[in-house]
């Protein structure tokens, strides 16, 4: 299992992770890092304890918003499908009406091509 070294507020950790991760964990320990170093320079130096906790406070904060605006899309892609499905449905009624109404206007056009027919028949002797 690899091994990377992160620093933190100054201090060096040595950390492992799995095969391939180092570059992601490396970024996310700068990613933390700059969350205390915003801290120090809005508060000043407050302790080293106090300044993890409130850079992990923030951290969990982001994370949930990111979840809420996740639970968020996740239910307007439920709303999109719903209304895709009845879409579909409603274009499927309408299609099997335009079919029905196509026959009986098929229908219609054949009797009325039969009669012209008979008609031409009846006055041509045939």
């Amino acid at each position: 299992m690899p091994e990377v070294n992160v620093e933190i507020n100054g201090r060096k950790y040595r950390m492992a992770c799995e095969d391939g991760q180092e570059t992601h964990l490396m970024g996310l320990a700068d990613r933390f890092n700059k969350h205390i170093d915003a801290f120090k320079g809005d508060f000043g130096e407050i302790g080293d304890n106090r300044l993890t906790v409130m850079a992990g406070i923030a951290v969990l904060d982001e994370l949930a918003e990111a979840e809420r605006r996740i639970a968020l899309l996740k239910q307007d892609v439920a709303n999109l499908t719903q209304a895709g499905e009845a879409l579909t449905h409603e274009a499927e009624d309408l299609e099997r009406k335009f079919a029905k109404r196509l026959n009986e206007a098929a229908r219609k056009v054949e009797a009325i091509a039969t009669a012209i027919d008979e008609t031409a028949t009846a006055n041509t002797g045939g």
